[in-house]
């Protein structure tokens, strides 16, 4: 078996694994429950946090709708975004065994905080005082301790979120490369399924909790998880594998840009023999592909004698770099316009707010005595998701292969295109509906009371959700699978970092897309579109815009794919379907 070991450069240790003594290897199908356990624990957790959110800052802190909003989106932007940095610093410096148990207790500080917050007083502003509905805003210190406690949460999910998956992942190559070639497969299977649990867990049990029985024990159950959490994943410290941090592909990414820009002044023959291009050793690319050309300059050797060191490398790596490394960029680059497509469907998703406002005016009971939180009507989304994978691989495509006669199967790009479609009219599903919940309110009289409780059916609100949950997975998947069968594979975990990144973005373009319609709309003393009181504003006509949007990104996705051209593996498809 090949031995890998430490060098200068810093590559990745994996001895622990080839040990033949079974007492002495570590890793194994052994770690997984102290992996698994932590990430259940952990998705839980947090997860439990944004339901209930937009009430909490809206009854405990006095905030507006838009303001409410805007920390939610700040907060899930953070969340999103920060995983890249951390994927970099655990694969370049830190280890990924330190940034997951690192980001566990971070996160367990910042439930902490945030838990303080709803078990002192003084931590927020006073009640409104009910005769004169006159309610004090929060100081500047309290908002600074409501925005801390979940900023430190923030950074210490995204560094369990970096991490968590890869870190599973080396336990278990020895298993892959000896009597159990399935169980990596099988990892990835169990890690969504206990993922898609944890949500279940934080929308229904978590989310009755605070309804029912108060903040302080709502939010105190979460920091009883994340205890929990940091627990289980330092309790399995004797049995990890932890490999040694390597130079980070992310680093050469932005070394590629560099040194084409320091090479800019270069020529570029269009005869590829004139010139020396520096190769990774072992690697099969001999020439850049004519593609983005200009940042072929990154690999030019000028001359050997000065860019290249005896044992072949780059003297200076942020001056030339490898043929792969340049590739590696342009891949990256090309799917950007598709990537686009689904930041705005990211913006569809990211409206997690007015849904609550939304369902907590409505009959949600069932029977006479059980009433659903408005905030768990988020578990038909997830609901959802589950059941389209299910019916996806067990009827709809079996029976299309029936039908038609031969294997069918739907390419990445159709998957999410139709995602697109999907998200496109749940928007538009909630526009209608909004409309019609708005006319009741009003015309029952509760026009200046956005908690009175309307005799319609919280019934109205599964076909959104349940749109909204099927788009999700056709899309999310679809993109996966795409980014990861598009790039090389030594981009598999900027391929994975993808989607978080674009929800991110996102979720700041939601952000900025409230803000801009709430200044809009409340000119000249009228009420905003995005007001507080939901049965005086206009959030019918907010998701029309949103449809609007969504309506010209499925356009522009059908020119973005077909300018991509052909997936890889389509084009021998199609070569062999036109062969008699």
């Amino acid at each position: 078996m090949e031995k890998n070991s430490s060098t200068e450069k810093g590559e990745m240790v994996e001895e622990p694994l080839l040990l033949h003594n079974s007492e002495t290897q570590k890793g194994g199908l052994r770690t997984l429950p102290f992996i698994l356990g932590n990430a259940v624990l952990m998705n839980a957790a947090t997860a439990a946090l944004t339901p209930n959110m937009i009430l909490y800052l809206m009854n405990e802190y006095h905030m507006d709708m838009t303001t409410g909003s805007n920390i939610i989106y700040i907060w899930s932007a953070v969340t999103n975004i920060a995983p890249v940095v951390g994927a970099f610093m655990a694969d370049s410096f830190v280890g990924r065994f330190q940034t997951i148990g690192l980001g566990s207790v971070v996160a367990l500080v910042g439930m902490f905080l945030f838990w303080l917050t709803s078990v002192i007083p003084q931590a927020r502003p006073p009640p409104c005082v009910d005769s004169t509905n006159i309610c004090r805003s929060a100081e500047m210190f309290q908002l600074f301790f409501l925005c801390f406690s979940l900023g430190i949460v923030a950074i210490g999910v995204a560094a369990f979120k970096s991490t968590s998956l890869a870190f599973g992942s080396d336990q278990l190559k020895w298993e892959v490369h000896q009597e159990n070639p399935r169980a990596m497969e099988r990892y990835f299977s169990w890690y969504y399924a206990l993922y898609a649990l944890s949500l279940v867990i934080a929308l229904t049990c978590l989310v009755y909790i605070q309804v029912n029985m108060g903040w302080a024990l709502g939010f105190g159950a979460p920091v009883l998880l994340m205890l929990f959490a940091t627990l289980s994943i330092y309790l399995g410290t004797p049995f990890y594998v932890k490999l040694k941090p390597k130079p980070s592909l992310m680093a050469g990414l932005f070394q590629v840009v560099v040194a084409a820009y320091r090479n800019r002044c270069l020529r570029l023959s269009s005869e590829s023999a004139d010139i020396l291009y520096h190769q990774k050793k072992g690697s099969t690319i001999v020439l850049p592909s004519e593609k983005l050309r200009f940042l072929n300059k990154a690999c030019i050797v000028q001359d050997p004698q000065l860019d290249l060191s005896s044992d072949g490398e780059a003297t200076d790596p942020w001056r030339l770099c490898t043929v792969d490394q340049v590739e590696e960029l342009k891949a990256l680059l090309k799917v950007v316009p598709i990537w686009l497509t689904g930041v705005v469907l990211a913006i569809n998703i990211s409206q997690t707010s007015f849904p609550v406002l939304q369902a907590n005016t409505m009959d949600r009971h069932i029977g006479s005595s059980f009433e659903i939180p408005a905030a768990s009507f988020g578990i038909f989304i997830v609901i959802s998701g589950i059941l389209w994978i299910v019916l996806y691989d067990c009827l709809i495509l079996p029976v299309a292969s029936k039908l038609t006669g031969k294997p069918v199967h739907f390419s990445t790009k159709q998957r999410m295109g139709f995602g697109l479609v999907l998200s496109f009219l749940s928007v538009l599903v909630v526009a209608v509906v909004e409309g019609v919940r708005r006319n009741i309110a009003i015309t029952e009289g509760y026009s200046d009371d956005p908690k009175g409780v309307i005799p319609m059916s919280a019934v109205w609100l599964l076909p959104q959700n349940c749109i909204t949950g099927f788009a999700e997975a056709l899309n999310a998947i679809g993109q996966n699978e795409f980014y990861i069968s598009e790039f090389p594979r030594s981009m598999s975990s900027i391929a994975a970092s993808l989607i978080g990144l674009g929800m991110g973005v996102g979720n700041l373009l939601a952000s900025f897309l409230m803000n801009t319609i709430d200044n809009l709309t409340k000119r000249e003393g009228q009420e905003s579109w995005i007001s507080s009181n939901i049965n005086k504003g206009h959030y019918d006509y907010y998701y029309l815009i949103l449809a609007g949007f969504s309506l010209v990104n499925m356009l522009c996705y059908i020119v973005c794919s077909r300018a991509y051209g052909p997936c890889k593996g389509e084009e021998e498809e199609m070569k062999e379907e036109e062969d008699p």
